[in-house]
């Protein structure tokens, strides 16, 4: 596939030695964004990665701009190609906050062992940082013009609170997103599912229990009731699952617990089935008139669905990645990203474009060395074809 960005013509092949010759390059600078711990609890401690991409950035020619933020890290934005063109931008969307909080590399330090690098999250993603910024100074060296949108957030590991609305903003204004979170396998990611958190708090009427158990009225009980009814809410047919994960409650054994609360993951396939799930939570009732039951939270994430944008999207990097020796498949996975929200959008959306590995949030984190280049150089290619 020739690829042609204002009279430049580039082959796929042509950008595997151009990011080959990045390779040093592209190991230094993994290892030093790896040590560069970044909880996403910690402001200052993220803003210290941000402020290194920055720079990396900036020395590439990209236009900073950092959306500056009272307490969780500041989201970077970094331009790149013509101020001024007709064609919409790509956009480059990942993360610069980790789940590791601060320390964690005296247990877990950047090591390259056996064909991978390891460390806090080197592959969930700070390789598809790296990744991207190599990618930019391969079309850069070739004489390659893109417009592009690089945009990192800080909070994606808790949601995204912040930066929802920019990742929604910039989208919008973009002609296609992709996503620098890690492969499934060796697939690119081309649907996810939506992501929902629901909290129960039951409160019911303490009593002795030896003393007074008639006069009690277990929040315990009666959560450990709703939990059987929220248990049938899952149905494998259509993709979702309801998982009570945290629960808590009482004081003491022989205390008729006043209180009991459960935390709730949802996970659906189908935008359609957000308001059935809600509707499902919001119709619970308490089987005791004594004990009360609120209900909070609800989804956080849409869906990722396959929408034919996305398709398309998959179909040129699959033939972008037989051009360069490999090939590459498409998955589905249960997780999410900021790429569920542009694809909810309707942004044509392909996620999963970053490092492959293994380990994301667990003590054995990777990325698979061999695969670092080409995955690298494929990116390239697909913003070059844009």
């Amino acid at each position: 596939m020739t690829m042609t960005k204002f009279g430049t013509k580039v082959l796929a092949k042509e950008l595997l030695p151009a990011v080959t010759a990045q390779s040093a390059w592209l190991t230094e600078t993994l290892r030093t964004l790896v040590e560069i711990e970044s909880p996403s609890d910690n402001k200052a401690a993220v803003d210290a990665a941000v402020r290194f991409v920055a720079t990396l950035a900036g020395n590439s020619g990209g236009r900073v701009k950092l959306h500056k933020q009272r307490h969780l890290g500041d989201v970077l934005e970094v331009r790149f190609g013509p101020r001024h063109g007709s064609r919409k931008p790509t956009l480059l969307l990942g993360h610069l906050d980790t789940v590791w909080p601060l320390g964690t590399l005296k247990t877990m330090p950047w090591r390259q062992h056996d064909g991978r690098f390891y460390g806090p999250g080197v592959l969930d993603m700070k390789a598809g940082v790296v990744m991207a910024l190599a990618a930019i100074r391969s079309l850069q060296q070739l004489g390659v013009g893109c417009p592009i949108t690089l945009l990192l957030n800080s909070d994606e590991e808790i949601g995204s609170p912040v930066s929802r609305a920019i990742t929604e903003r910039l989208a919008l204004a973009s002609a296609a997103v992709l996503v620098l979170e890690p492969a499934q396998g060796l697939a690119c990611k081309t649907a996810r599912k939506g992501v929902g958190d629901y909290h129960l708090n039951v409160t019911g009427v303490a009593s002795h229990s030896g003393v007074d158990f008639e006069r009690g009225h277990s929040a315990i009980l009666e959560l450990a009731r709703l939990l059987q009814t929220v248990a049938g809410f899952t149905d494998l047919r259509i993709g979702r699952t309801v998982n009570p994960g945290v629960i808590s409650g009482g004081t003491r054994s022989n205390v008729v617990a006043q209180h009991a609360y459960a935390d709730i993951d949802v996970r659906i396939a189908k935008a359609s089935d957000a308001a059935k799930v809600d509707k499902l939570f919001r119709s619970l009732r308490c089987v005791d008139p004594a004990c009360k039951l609120e209900i909070t939270g609800g989804l956080n994430r849409p869906p990722m669905e396959r929408k034919p944008g996305t398709a398309a999207l998959y179909k040129r990097a699959h033939t972008l990645a037989a051009e360069l020796g490999f090939e590459l498949n498409e998955a589905a996975t249960g997780g999410g990203s900021d790429g569920n929200f542009t694809a909810a959008l309707g942004v044509p959306t392909l996620d999963g474009l970053g490092a492959i590995g293994e380990g994301a949030h667990a003590a054995h984190e990777s990325v698979v060395i061999e695969h670092f280049v080409p995955r690298t150089a494929l990116l390239a290619a697909m913003l070059a074809a844009m």
